[in-house]
């Protein structure tokens, strides 16, 4: 399906109180429709209906229906990030607080199916245009897991891990919704990604202080 566009407008200035909460109704009713008919059901007039808001506001805010949905999984992992905070991840090890916390996120993405799909399928399909929305999930993915590892200074070997397991992720979210994975295999997947951030740092020719190999 082609995703409903308008050219893009120089940079906006920040939004004022009034402007922030109508983007936000913005997104709730993008959500909304979603949760109920997925990617298909988001059409940007029916969003700007149930927003209360003109269509040409809408585009003001969202210049595509891709724009809208990238920023609708944004604001989403945002909620996440807010109640992880507030209930972080048990385990003894990094690799197991991450593990829980995807799963958990995993989980919620699960009881919304519908939706999930709507926001990797805009993912998928996002240009060049949408680079930085798209940047603005990758940094809040990021975020998230690193919250979860409980490391105050990661190394440059467990920063690598962290963007492993990010992509692992979102593979095995695209392999679900596509119904070619179970649950177990995402679990397992997940778990397997998230080992690497316990896994001693490799000892490399020409590393400083350490002798190179032959």
């Amino acid at each position: 399906m082609t995703a409903e566009a308008r050219p893009e407008g120089p940079a906006s200035p920040p939004l004022t109180e009034r402007q922030e909460a109508r983007r936000r109704r913005i997104l709730h009713a993008s959500a909304q429709l979603a949760s109920r008919g997925g990617f298909d059901a988001v059409q940007m007039r029916e969003v700007a209906e149930a927003a209360g808001v003109a269509l040409g506001t809408l585009y003001r805010y969202f210049p595509s229906k891709i724009h809208l949905l990238v920023a609708t999984m944004q604001d989403q992992l945002q909620h996440l990030h807010t109640t992880l905070r507030k209930r972080p991840p048990g385990g003894e090890s990094a690799a197991e607080r991450v593990t829980e916390t995807l799963m958990r996120a995993f989980r919620a993405l699960q009881r919304e199916p519908h939706l999930a799909d709507a926001m990797v399928r805009a993912l998928t399909f996002a240009d060049r245009s949408v680079s930085p929305e798209v940047d603005t999930v990758s940094r809040q993915t990021t975020a998230i897991i690193l919250d979860a590892t409980g490391l105050a200074h990661p190394t440059p070997d467990q920063l690598s891990a962290v963007r492993v397991i990010e992509h692992t992720w979102h593979s095995a979210l695209i392999t679900w919704l596509s119904g070619r994975a179970s649950i177990a295999q995402v679990r397992i997947d997940i778990e397997t990604a998230c080992r690497l951030i316990d896994l001693p740092a490799p000892d490399r020719p020409g590393r400083p202080g350490r002798p190179g190999r032959s």
